[in-house]
């Protein structure tokens, strides 16, 4: 799709031309590698639920903050995962992407929404490394090719959302 008129138009041609334009970042050897670990790092939310129980094993005053800000994550990818099937976008087909995939839908990104889950949750629990890294765990996607934009931006926005309900259960006040 690289010819102009193949390129949808409104937001699905804009979707398209940053996928295409991240994507050909990863033709960088070095940014397509930090692209495919960050992936894999986040796939099925792996990295953020061995942060939230790290967290608690690390952190015993508030291990149950921990535990319940892991449990919003995974909560989170749950519900990401749920509305992909409703959903149905397909992935991207213009890029060739860098890496496989689980499933052939692509909104929300699910990635994205465990990343801001985590974000939200842990950086509530002070952990400053997690927001940084959650926001390349979304970028590795685009850079990747298997998600467009809207997908990583409807994923973070649900994933901060449920963490952002869920705060006040978190830390131990009334849900």
């Amino acid at each position: 799709m690289d010819d102009l008129q193949d390129r949808p138009p409104g937001l699905p041609g804009v979707d398209h031309r940053i996928v295409s334009a991240l994507r050909a970042c990863g033709a960088d050897p070095h940014v397509a590698g930090a692209a495919r670990a960050l992936s894999r790092a986040g796939e099925h939310g792996a990295l953020w639920l061995a942060a939230g129980l790290a967290g608690a094993v690390v952190d015993r005053r508030r291990r149950g903050a921990w535990l319940r800000g892991t449990a919003l994550t995974a909560g989170a990818h749950v519900a990401s995962s749920a509305l992909k099937r409703v959903v149905r976008r397909p992935r991207p087909t213009h890029v060739e992407p860098l890496v496989g995939t689980v499933g052939r839908h692509s909104f929300p990104s699910s990635h994205a929404t465990s990343a801001a889950a985590a974000a939200v949750a842990f950086g509530a629990l002070g952990s400053r490394a997690v927001p940084p890294l959650a926001a390349a765990v979304c970028v590795s996607r685009l850079v990747a090719g298997v998600h467009y934009p809207s997908d990583v931006a409807a994923g973070a926005a649900l994933g901060a959302l449920t963490a952002r309900l869920g705060a006040r259960w978190m830390t131990g006040g009334p849900a």
